[in-house]
């Protein structure tokens, strides 16, 4: 079964009609609200240079389950 979900909202325009592949690999300045000197930040920070990178950061991982765990809690 197919899955499509349009990522337009939360994409810059030139990376809305990339695959999901193309997007995996894009740099983080493709999402909506990153820009080159936020990107550069995160690089030197923390080597986050794509959007896979980024999701696969480690604090970005453990805030996500320390959310996921206190909706929980409550």
């Amino acid at each position: 079964m197919a899955v499509t979900v349009n990522l337009d909202a939360v994409l810059t325009p030139d990376f809305q009609n990339s695959s999901i592949t193309d997007l995996a690999a894009a740099p983080t300045t493709a999402l909506s609200g990153i820009s080159p000197e936020q990107a550069e930040g995160l690089r030197l920070a923390f080597g986050i240079e794509t959007i896979t990178d980024l999701a696969d950061n480690t604090f970005v991982r453990a805030a996500i389950a320390i959310r996921e765990m206190a909706k929980v809690a409550q």
